[in-house]
């Protein structure tokens, strides 16, 4: 069987290919297949218990799925130690961050893990993108939580992944830190990085996308462009298809 090599111009970003995923008896996704191209960004909507934290693990190789496939540039997302693993970056619901090391300790741990060069100019490039060069010296249980979600951001883009996973990243976070994480979040829109944002604000969401799903009960049951979505509409739309489909 012919395969597509790794970073080839033709493979997806991201593909996934009749994903299913079932716990016991009980379907968590059903049949979702899709494909994303270098440099878009997908917002994935869908009210909770649809599935949408089991698919995004999925797709970074945290979680096998029961039936179908996922490839990353062309590479069988598959148990290993294989090359999509420094392709891709996971933002999820914990920071995996130290609270006992500080902010710029927290990068130098994970530049070292991937082995990266220039390691000091690396985390000090990374805390400046993300306000923090500041308080590089404070330790990361001083930070407020919007605080570490910024950090947290640079930790998954420290080794310059060309596919990004965010998982709910705007959990938690008062109005202010937020629109802060959302700047910090709106450089990832360079139209060479691809992005999977997972979220329940619909508004930051439609902001932030160039493609939208929804999902419900497991099921993708639209994906749309974002220039054809209505955003003053798109909460009775999205309300409606939700209550149709449970």
């Amino acid at each position: 069987m012919t395969t597509v090599d790794a970073g080839s111009a033709t493979a997806p970003a991201v593909e996934a290919r009749q994903v299913e995923k079932r716990y016991g008896p009980v379907p968590a996704l059903r049949g979702v297949s899709f494909s994303l191209a270098a440099g878009e960004f997908l917002t994935l909507f869908g009210p909770n218990g649809a599935g949408k934290t089991t698919l995004l693990r999925i797709l970074c190789g945290a979680v096998r799925p029961t039936r179908g496939s996922v490839h990353v540039e062309g590479e069988p997302v598959a148990d290993g130690e294989g090359g999509w693993r420094r392709r891709i970056g996971l933002l999820s619901h914990q920071t995996f961050l130290y609270p006992g090391l500080s902010a710029a300790e927290n990068l130098e741990f994970y530049a070292k893990l991937y082995d990266l060069p220039d390691r000091r100019a690396l985390v000090e490039r990374a805390l400046e993108g993300v306000g923090l060069a500041e308080r590089r010296g404070d330790l990361v249980r001083t930070f407020s939580r919007g605080m570490q979600q910024r950090l947290a951001v640079a930790r998954t883009l420290l080794h310059d992944p060309a596919v990004v996973f965010l998982d709910e990243p705007y959990t938690g976070l008062d109005p202010h830190a937020a629109a802060m994480l959302n700047r910090t979040l709106a450089r990832l829109r360079d139209e060479r990085r691809t992005v999977v944002l997972v979220t329940h604000n619909l508004s930051q969401g439609l902001e932030m996308a160039d493609r939208v799903a929804v999902q419900v009960r497991g099921r993708w049951i639209s994906d749309e462009p974002r220039g054809s979505v209505d955003a003053a509409a798109f909460e009775r739309v999205y309300t409606d298809r939700v209550a149709a489909a449970v």
